[in-house]
């Protein structure tokens, strides 16, 4: 058994179309656990991944995922099992000795130093160096051969926080290529790109795959798998429950019923119910991101889901109708009266609530509290002034949403940063619940959320407007929009170019509406 591989490049493989490496297990977990007080993450997990292939990994949040992750780059350490690179046995005392065997994990949340360049990112614990002075030429010549290799047309002198999301993912995985990592394992790697960037980012994957790498790809995307996967393994609770060697023919309600333990349509479980009268109204509507006046209207009772393309202007629209953006022509109507809000908060007094479609940086305060975030606007309804709480009531409301939503947290003094993406979308959605809101505005309510957790967010929705509220949704899934609205608004380059009645929806007619002319 070593610390770490001997040479990374060592292992190299041939293109997955024509080598004899390619379609080797390279990667092999055998009976790993790990457990934590109180819980089992890994029970007994079994898993190969091959040399030449994307091996997809799905499952709800909390079904050991990251923890798998964190095993293969050393932060976990397992108490059973083995893991075997290439043949040879592994146990990865620190993360350096997992780098250092050629494994690398592009997170969610990247780990570059915005200050530095570029170039600096790239070779962070390898910068060259003469005489204990880093050579700056050779520096830049090697970025700008990764960064060629990339096709990423990025001056390496450029500071990182500068960069594009999409941008600051291609350098850490540039990172994990000037390494010359034999496994690398992506987590969500699509959650914040562009639909061009993510179609570079497949690219490279696609570039990795011939090169004979071992790729995991963690999504919770089914499309995804779907396009870019070779074979796809589903965990459940800490178990491995299933490996399908074929993605191609693969029902997706066969898939999902693994993840969750039920169909796709119960993840849906789509409620009609009767519409109402016109709750809000846009009329004319024009500002940022928006090329012509837009109106629509939606009623109580209804779910109005919005569709379209990267950049279609559907979130600008939403900050308009919630009065985070000044409209400069048009105006809207709430309850048949011409409203003006000059900030979110007169919207919120009004009854308008937007639940945003970037929650970590817009929708919740990552330090605090479960129950700070949920009384952060309901407060003011119960504190005797401005600057004193009133921590008992505070206390009854945080308590009484968690029970009824469900929300997986200990208590609510939890800080809302360590709890899932389905947990801190209902603590948004509670937050609005203990105020007085008859218009849900939700932009991607289930982005970055596991199969079954959306589910639950389903059914609020269901109750929102089952008790008369109006939920206008904006999403980028067409399976949900269809799935999950009563009707389709389909906009396309900041205008409105179709509505679309549920039963008439289907993915070929909205993708047309949505595609540019």
């Amino acid at each position: 058994m070593t610390e770490t591989m001997t040479q990374a490049g060592a292992a190299a493989a041939p293109a997955r179309d024509g080598g004899e490496a390619a379609g080797r297990a390279y990667l092999e977990l055998d009976g790993i656990s790990v457990s934590f007080p109180g819980v089992r993450a890994l029970d007994r997990v079994s898993l190969t991944v091959r040399a030449g292939e994307v091996l997809g990994l799905m499952g709800e949040n909390g079904a050991g995922k990251s923890t798998l992750l964190k095993v293969l780059s050393g932060v976990n350490h397992p108490q059973e099992g083995t893991l075997r690179l290439n043949g040879v046995e592994h146990r990865f005392a620190t993360t350096r000795a997992a780098l250092d065997a050629g494994i690398a994990i592009i997170y969610q949340e990247l780990h570059l130093v915005p200050e530095l360049t570029v170039a600096e990112n790239l070779m962070l614990g390898q910068l060259p160096n003469r005489l204990g002075v880093v050579d700056e030429r050779t520096l830049v010549s090697r970025a700008m051969d990764e960064l060629k290799r990339l096709g990423e047309r990025i001056d390496p002198n450029t500071p990182v926080k500068n960069l594009s999301i999409g941008q600051r993912q291609m350098i850490e995985i540039g990172k994990a290529l000037m390494r010359d990592a034999r496994v690398i394992a992506f987590d969500e790697p699509t959650s914040s790109l562009s639909a061009r960037e993510t179609v570079n980012l497949f690219r490279i994957i696609n570039a990795l795959r011939a090169e004979g790498r071992a790729i995991i790809y963690v999504t919770h995307r089914m499309d995804e798998v779907y396009e870019l996967c070779d074979r796809v393994t589903v965990f459940r609770d800490g178990r491995h429950i299933e490996t399908f060697d074929e993605v191609d023919g693969l029902e997706r309600d066969r898939l999902i019923a693994c993840m969750v333990g039920r169909s796709i349509a119960d993840v849906y479980g789509y409620r009609p119910r009767e519409a109402g009268d016109v709750m809000i109204e846009a009329k004319g509507l024009m500002g940022p991101g928006l090329a012509e006046p837009v109106s629509f209207a939606a009623r109580r009772g209804e779910i109005v889901g919005f569709f379209g393309l990267v950049g279609a202007g559907r979130s600008e629209l939403m900050k308009l109708l919630y009065g985070a953006e000044r409209p400069s022509a048009g105006h809207v109507e709430l309850n048949g009266r011409r409203v003006a809000f000059a900030s979110p908060r007169d919207a919120v007094r009004a009854g308008i609530a937007l639940c945003p479609e970037d929650r970590k940086q817009e929708g919740i305060v990552a330090i605090a509290s479960v129950a700070d975030n949920l009384n952060i606007s309901a407060r003011r309804h119960f504190s005797p002034a401005r600057f004193l709480l009133n921590a008992r009531r505070e206390r009854e409301l945080a308590q009484e949403y968690i029970a009824k939503l469900a929300i997986k947290t200990r208590n609510g003094d939890t800080a809302i940063g360590t709890l899932s993406g389905g947990n801190q979308q209902k603590v948004i959605l509670s937050r609005w619940l203990a105020e007085r809101i008859d218009v849900f505005l939700m932009d991607e309510p289930t982005r970055g959320i596991d199969v079954g957790a959306r589910a639950e967010i389903y059914n609020l929705l269901y109750d929102l407007a089952a008790a008369g509220r109006t939920v206008v949704m904006v999403s980028s899934d067409l399976a949900e929009v269809i799935g999950v609205a009563d009707r389709i608004i389909v906009m396309r380059e900041g205008r409105i170019a179709g509505t679309v009645p549920k039963a008439q929806a289907s993915p070929d007619e909205l993708i047309k509406l949505a595609l540019p002319r």
